[in-house]
């Protein structure tokens, strides 16, 4: 007989009509899922998802997964202890916890759309596994975080904040055009839009609002021709220690997702470098990191800005961990645990050369949509090459693309 429960249940009019899930007295954590697969939310956070699983059996928990891919490994089986093929919804979510009564709850796993439920576990009083809901919060709300940096004293772009067309505007004019328009709390960069006017701007805002109402809307002023790099980096609460430091080869401006990214960066300075794990370090301790962050950079004329940072793992996770082979994702979940602590261990990047992250479009599938790139992601997936030297063809037709588009 297997070990694993395969459970589905539903609550009607609060009385339970069919239930196969028998819960044990076991110390429990569930980890959430992404759901079904989506531009900006993809089959990365599922590796994430697995590796946790996998973590939280050996430090001797019954690992819960719920998620409703069955595209995705993390639904197999024989992967967690019990599966829930549900909808990562709240609703679902609630008669799960209510059902199981588990230690706690993984976000950091299962991308934006398991991120966006720690607000309601916060409110029921539900233990969220590492990094506080308060502390993730400053780090989405691109207003709270954009003071967060004032406090810090690290340069970020100049912004404002406004929830209609003519509060945006009167801040686009402070901060000066053109404007990155932005909301909070979204995936893949949705409704993301770079303006150079008033016209366009009150065009985008009214997009926004019609789209995800009641939105707070952040402009920051846009940092044109600059280069753009992040870092993934695993943090205890004493022990800060970057993954991996990522530099992009479009300019900033082309969302993250979309960009080739090489691992580890080429042509930053020692002292950019530098800088971005000081600053990344500074962030991780101020918002009292247990776990994941990912943290976007943009640089011009070697000054370091921070764009964003993501408290949790990020679609290029994965894809550090697979280059250097070091299994991040169990060592950042027993962290997340207390179960693992950064100074007892070493960390060995086995990378011979350069590891490039390309993006995968799906325009051939999809003839009528706009294939031109910007700050909403347009990929639908990545893979990954490997490079001996920088004078790989690959590597040298990829940087004069670039080349020539900042020279415009």
């Amino acid at each position: 007989m297997p070990n694993v429960i395969f459970a589905q249940f539903r609550l009607m009019n609060h009385t339970l009509s069919h239930n196969e899930s028998i819960p044990s007295n076991r110390k429990k954590i569930i980890v959430l899922g992404s759901g079904p697969n989506r531009i900006g939310q993809g089959i990365e956070f599922d590796y994430c998802c697995v590796h946790g699983l996998l973590a939280i059996k050996e430090c001797g928990y019954e690992a819960i997964m719920i998620n409703c891919n069955p595209e995705t490994v993390s639904t197999d089986f024989d992967v967690a202890d019990k599966l829930y093929f549900e909808p990562v919804y709240w609703e679902h979510l609630w008669e799960i916890i209510e059902l199981e009564k588990p230690d706690g709850v993984i976000v950091q796993l299962g991308g934006q759309t398991a991120l966006k439920l720690a607000k309601k576990l916060d409110a029921k009083g539900i233990k969220i596994i590492g990094t506080s809901f308060d502390n993730m919060d400053i780090a989405e709300d691109r207003g709270r975080f954009s003071d967060l940096l004032k406090e810090l004293d690290i340069p970020y772009p100049e912004y404002g904040t406004a929830y209609t067309a003519d509060e945006a505007i009167e801040v686009a004019k402070e901060v000066g055009y053109p404007v990155l328009v932005r909301p909070s709390y979204v995936l893949g960069g949705q409704r993301m839009r770079i303006v150079i006017n008033d016209d366009e701007l009150e065009k985008a805002v009214i997009s926004l609002l019609k789209h995800i109402p009641n939105n707070k809307i952040l402009i920051d002023h846009f940092l044109d021709r600059c280069q753009e790099a992040e870092i993934d980096a695993i943090f205890d609460g004493e022990t800060f220690h970057a993954m991996g430091v990522m530099e992009h080869i479009e300019p900033a401006g082309i969302h993250s997702g979309d960009s080739n990214a090489v691992l580890p960066a080429f042509n930053l300075t020692p002292l950019v470098v530098t800088t971005m794990e000081y600053y990344a370090e500074k962030i991780a301790r101020a918002l009292n990191i247990l776990g994941l962050i990912n943290i976007q950079f943009a640089i011009k004329n070697n000054k370091v800005f921070v764009i964003e940072a993501n408290p949790r793992a990020s679609r290029t996770t994965p894809f550090i961990a697979k280059a250097y082979q070091i299994p991040y994702l169990n060592v950042a979940t027993k962290v997340m645990l207390g179960e693992a602590k950064l100074k007892d261990m070493t960390f060995e990047k086995k990378l011979e050369g350069f590891a490039i992250k390309e993006p995968v479009f799906s325009f051939n599938k999809f003839p009528n949509v706009n294939k031109e790139l910007g700050p909403e992601m347009k990929s639908t997936g990545e893979a990954i090459r490997f490079i001996k030297d920088l004078r790989d063809p690959y590597f040298r037709q990829l940087y004069k693309e670039k080349s020539m588009y900042l020279s415009k």
